[in-house]
C-alpha cells in the first residue's frame, strides 16, 4: 500500500471515529453531553502540576483533604469547596442527581428538555415585562391542549384557526425575551464556559468566573433553580430538540443503530431509553411535564455544588447560607428504577442502512461501586486504549480488518449495571463478520492468557495518569469530585479508585474476564451497509 493510500485511511479512520464518538456523546453513552444552546468560550485556566504517579496516592489525597471543605445547608444541599490559589479563576458547577433514568413512562427527554429551558431566564432575566409575558405564555399552553384535541377530534378548520392565534401570541410573548440575557452578564462579567448537559443519571450546569465575582456567581445560579419560567420559548425549544433528534437519529444511521443497540441489551433498566427521548414523547411533552419533574427533582437534596479556585470557603459558606438557603427542604424523590434481570443468552440486532458497515458487541457488568470497577477499566484501556491497544494492533494494524476499533465501559452510564461496549468499523473488503470473530479472539485471550506484567503496569500507568489530567483543571476536579461524591458517597473514592487502579492483577484480570466474557452475557449489533 503506498503512502497516499495510508493517508487516505487514516482520515478515514479519524473522520469515522469522531463521527462515531460525537453519535456516542450526545446520546449520552459516555458521559452524554446534550449541549445547552446557551454557550461562551471554553475557559483558559491555569493547571496545576499533575503529581507524579507513585505506588500511593495518599500524598495528593492529604493535600486534597488539607484545602477541601464540605457542608451541607439546612435545606439539604452539600457544597464542596477546594482552594485553588494559583490563579484568580474559580469553577462552579451545579449537579443535579437526575437524568435520563427518572424520567417517567411515556415522557422520554424531560430531563434533556428542562436543561434547555434552564438558560432561558426567570422572572427577572430574560424577560423585558414578565407580568405582560406571563398570561401570553399560560395563554400559548391552553391553544396547545386545544389543537391537540381539535386534531384528534379531526376539526381542521378549528385546528387552523388555532394555529393562527397561537402563532400572533407566540410573537407576542417573543417580543417581550430578551434572547440569552443570562449569557450575556456571564459574560459582561469575565464568565466563560457558560454550558450545561444531560446524561441517563445526572444533569450538569457549570461555568467559570473570575475570583472577584464569586456573589455574582450565587446571585445568578441560586436564582436560576429558585425562580425559573420553565413555559418561556417552551415551543420553539421543543422544534429544536426534534430537529437535533433528527440529526442525530432518524438522519443518521449508526444513531439509529446505537438506539437499536441499547433497545435490545436492556429489557426492563430505563438505560435502554434515549437520554434525547423518543419522538412521539417529545412531541406531547407540555410545561406542565417539565414543571413538574422540576419541582419532584430539583429538590436541594437531590441537589449538589462544587466549587474549586481561588476562594475563600468561609465567605462561600456564608454566600451560600445567604442565597441557596432560600431554597425550602423538600422529600427527595424516592427511586423506582427496575433492576435489570441477568442476561442469559446472546442478543443480537441488524440493520441495513446506506452506510459504512459497524459492529458493536457489548457485555454487561457491575456499577462504578462495584469492588471490581477498576479490574473493567484496566481491561477496558489493555484492550482499546489508544494505538497501542490488542484490540487496534490486531484488527486495524496487523489483520487491516478494521479502520478503527475501540471500546469503553460505562456504556451508556455507571451510577447503574451497565455496559463494557467494543465497536468497529470494517476495511474496505472485509465484513463485520470477520471483524466479530477477530474482535472475540482478542477478548478470549485475556480469560487464557495471563497479561505480560509490562503490559499490565503500561496500562495501570496509562490509566492513573489520564485520570490525574482529568484533575489539573478546576472544572475537571469539579467535575470527579461531584461524580464520585454523588454516585458512590464520598468523593474521598475519586482518590481510592487511583489505587485501586494499582492493586489490579493479572489474576483478577482472568477471573473478571472470564465471569463476564461469555456468550449468555453478549448483545451484538450489526450495521451493514445498504445501497441506493
Amino acid at each position: 500500500m503506498n503512502q497516499i493510500s495510508r493517508s487516505i485511511l487514516d482520515l478515514l479512520r479519524r473522520l469515522f471515529v469522531t463521527l462515531l464518538a460525537l453519535i456516542v456523546f450526545w446520546w449520552g453513552l459516555l458521559p452524554e453531553i446534550a449541549l445547552a444552546q446557551t454557550q461562551v468560550a471554553p475557559p483558559q485556566e491555569t493547571k496545576t502540576q499533575t503529581p507524579p504517579v507513585q505506588n500511593s496516592i495518599q500524598p495528593y489525597l492529604d493535600r486534597v483533604i488539607k484545602q477541601l471543605t464540605e457542608f451541607r445547608l439546612d435545606n439539604g444541599l452539600k457544597f464542596l469547596v477546594l482552594e485553588r490559589h494559583q490563579a484568580p479563576v474559580v469553577s462552579f458547577l451545579t449537579y443535579a442527581n437526575v437524568g435520563g433514568v427518572d424520567e417517567p413512562d411515556g415522557k422520554t427527554g424531560v430531563a434533556h428538555f428542562l436543561e434547555h429551558l434552564a438558560f432561558k431566564g426567570t422572572t427577572r432575566i430574560g424577560t423585558q415585562d414578565y407580568k405582560a409575558e406571563k398570561p401570553l405564555l399560560e395563554r400559548l399552553q391552553q391553544l396547545d391542549t386545544q389543537i391537540k384535541a381539535a386534531k384528534a377530534d379531526g376539526k381542521k378548520d378549528e385546528v387552523a384557526q388555532l394555529e393562527t392565534e397561537f402563532k400572533q401570541v407566540e410573537s407576542q410573548a417573543g417580543k417581550l425575551v430578551k434572547q440569552n440575557e443570562l449569557g450575556q452578564i456571564v459574560e459582561q462579567a469575565g464568565g466563560v464556559g457558560l454550558n450545561a448537559n444531560t446524561s441517563t443519571e445526572a444533569t450538569r450546569y457549570f461555568y467559570s468566573f473570575p475570583a472577584n465575582k464569586l456573589e455574582l456567581w450565587m446571585s445568578l445560579e441560586s436564582e436560576r433553580f429558585l425562580d425559573p419560567v420553565i413555559r418561556r420559548e417552551f415551543y420553539k425549544e421543543k422544534d429544536v430538540i426534534l430537529e437535533e433528534r433528527r440529526l442525530r437519529v432518524e438522519n443518521s444511521p449508526i444513531g439509529q443503530m446505537v438506539e437499536k443497540f441499547i433497545d435490545t441489551a436492556y429489557k426492563v433498566h430505563p438505560y435502554k431509553r434515549p437520554v434525547i427521548g423518543y419522538d412521539q414523547d417529545i412531541r406531547n411533552l407540555t410545561p406542565d411535564d417539565v414543571q413538574n419533574f422540576f419541582d419532584t427533582h430539583y429538590v436541594p437534596s437531590n441537589l449538589a455544588i462544587a466549587i474549586v479556585g481561588d476562594v475563600n470557603p468561609a465567605e462561600v459558606k456564608k454566600l451560600a447560607q445567604t442565597y441557596f438557603g432560600r431554597y425550602k427542604a423538600k422529600t427527595k424523590a424516592v427511586e423506582q428504577i427496575p433492576v435489570e434481570p441477568p442476561q442469559k443468552q446472546t442478543q443480537e440486532v441488524t440493520l441495513q442502512l446506506p452506510s459504512q458497515p459497524w459492529y458493536l458487541e457489548g457485555y454487561h457488568r457491575p456499577a462504578v461501586t462495584h469492588p471490581d470497577n477498576a479490574t473493567y477499566e484496566i481491561i477496558g484501556s489493555l484492550l482499546s486504549d489508544g494505538r497501542t491497544s490488542r484490540l487496534y494492533k490486531s484488527l486495524v494494524e496487523k489483520q487491516r480488518l478494521a479502520l478503527n476499533a475501540q471500546g469503553f465501559s460505562g456504556f451508556p452510564g455507571d451510577k447503574y449495571p451497565n455496559l463494557m461496549l467494543f465497536y468497529a468499523l470494517t476495511a474496505p473488503g472485509h465484513t463485520v463478520d470477520e471483524l466479530a470473530v477477530a474482535l472475540r479472539q482478542e477478548i478470549d485471550k485475556l480469560k487464557t492468557e495471563p497479561v505480560a506484567a509490562i503490559d499490565l503496569e503500561r496500562v495501570k500507568t496509562q490509566a492513573r495518569a489520564g485520570l490525574l489530567r482529568t484533575l489539573d483543571s478546576n472544572m475537571g476536579m469539579a467535575q470527579q469530585l461531584l461524580e464520585y461524591e454523588v454516585k458512590t458517597g464520598s468523593w474521598r473514592n475519586l482518590f481510592k479508585q487511583l489505587d485501586d487502579i494499582s492493586a489490579v492483577t493479572t489474576a483478577d484480570i482472568q477471573r473478571v474476564a472470564k465471569e463476564t466474557f461469555t456468550p449468555g452475557n453478549r448483545t451484538i449489533g450489526k450495521l451493514l451497509s445498504k445501497e441506493g
